[in-house]
């Protein structure tokens, strides 16, 4: 999707997905991501099993999102897929 994201999930680590690359590649290390989204892990488990809808989690302040808001939708968009 061209955008490398970190997925903070606090005292658990960070999940970074560097989408720069064809496949995408996934790190413990952030580096310089284009959107960090601040969750926990539940909330992850919750999101990538379309348990938890993403908008919502937002809404609910379930993740916080740190830098693209724009890179955040894309990756909201492939998780409801």
């Amino acid at each position: 999707f061209g955008y490398r994201v970190a997925f903070d999930l606090g005292d658990d680590g960070v999940i970074a997905v560097d989408g720069t690359e064809t496949p995408p590649t996934i790190e413990r290390e952030a580096g310089d991501p284009a959107c960090t989204i601040r969750l926990s892990v539940d909330n992850l488990d919750k999101l990538i099993d379309g348990q938890l809808n993403p908008m919502m989690a937002y809404t609910l302040g379930k993740l916080k999102i740190e830098g693209s808001m724009g890179v955040a939708m894309k990756v909201a968009s492939l998780l409801e897929e």
